[in-house]
């Protein structure tokens, strides 16, 4: 298991150039980037006024009356254009700019974003908490419901109990998670019938010179509606992939086999069956965990207010904010490959019998 976690961890390397690599030269060739915006700022300022802009690492005050001279037919001056492109770093060949930023993402360093003039890593470490609360508290619920969930409809296949939880599963799938928390918000929120829980933020604005009980009882406050909101759309899929999983190994030779020793259903279930039928739901929770982490939120982080990872990636990737876009990439594909190095290793402590480190041999 040690040699085949050492092979997955040096893959890493390989597989985050090659990622990296491909979303830069995608972006690079993606029209309207942020020089462009710039000039186009600049073009629609009014005379006498002064145009500043502050971009990674540097900062650039231009007069627009300056710049109007050498506008019109002409456009503006290319020495100016060039200072533009200098201040954003576009001044180097894309090789050359692809390779100081891999050495900067070595030491994690990011950058500053182009239009707030923040680090980008404090950026992202601002935005974490939400994104982390939204995810942990999502998968976590995810799985403690649907797992006996799906157990339960396995055992109890064909009942009643399992056509009308079925039928519950069906619709709540159905439904995106944006418009659930929208009709959370309508009935639960103040939007037109009572007002249980909060509209927006994380927290409350005072959470800070609360008492520790209070302070957890707060955040649970806020969380409740955009995690259910979440979780709606999670749980379908998770708890029809474990009745399957189910259905499928009580129907072979070595669960007849072990009922006929006399084992009761409890410890064929859990002693035998689980262990196996785990399998596929164990090495689904990577995908899960990092889609609801960066993705799944963006809608819900909107619609409640909720300034976390998923916000801060979509406007990046409007305003053509490529330190931001980059960083989050980045740590996107690293969480996802460390999940899924977790998932192969937990993969072989649930059953003894996998071992991808003699797969290949």
């Amino acid at each position: 298991m040690l040699a085949y976690a050492l092979r997955r961890v040096l893959l890493i390397i390989p597989t985050l150039l090659a990622i990296i690599l491909a979303n830069f030269v995608i972006v690079q060739a993606a029209p309207g980037g942020p020089v462009d915006q710039l000039i186009a700022q600049l073009k629609g300022t009014a005379g006498g006024t002064l145009a500043r802009v502050s971009g990674g690492g540097g900062e650039l005050a231009a007069s627009s009356t300056n710049a109007s001279q050498s506008r019109g037919a002409r456009g503006l001056d290319p020495e100016f254009i060039k200072q533009i492109q200098k201040l954003y770093g576009f001044d180097k060949p894309p090789a050359e700019r692809f390779l100081l930023m891999l050495r900067n993402y070595l030491t994690f360093n990011f950058g500053t974003s182009f239009y707030s003039d923040r680090p980008v890593i404090r950026l992202i470490a601002d935005k974490l908490p939400v994104s982390i609360s939204l995810g942990l508290w999502t998968t976590l619920i995810t799985y403690l419901v649907s797992i006996p969930l799906g157990i339960r409809k396995a055992v109890r296949d064909g009942s009643r109990f399992d056509v009308w939880s079925s039928g519950v599963i069906i619709v709540g799938y159905a439904i995106p998670g944006f418009l659930f928390a929208v009709l959370l918000i309508v009935l639960f929120a103040g939007g037109s019938y009572l007002s249980w829980f909060p509209l927006r933020g994380l927290v409350s604005d005072n959470w800070s010179s609360f008492g520790w009980p209070h302070r957890v009882l707060d955040y649970l406050w806020h969380i409740a509606l955009p995690v259910l909101s979440l979780v709606i759309g999670s749980f379908a899929s998770l708890t029809m992939l474990t009745k399957n999983c189910f259905l499928d190994e009580i129907g072979k030779q070595y669960v007849v086999t072990a009922r006929a020793k006399g084992l009761s259903e409890r410890r064929v279930l859990y002693g035998h069956v689980f262990r196996n039928a785990m399998l596929l739901v164990i090495a689904g929770f990577p995908a899960a965990f990092v889609s609801i982490l960066f993705t799944g939120a963006l809608l819900v982080e909107v619609i409640f207010s909720l300034d976390g990872l998923g916000l801060l990636g979509f406007q990046a990737a409007i305003g053509r904010d490529y330190p931001i876009m980059f960083a989050t990439l980045y740590i996107y594909t690293l969480v996802g490959l460390v999940l899924k190095l977790l998932s192969d290793l937990t993969y072989m402590l649930v059953d003894p019998r996998i071992d991808f480190g003699t797969r290949g041999a």
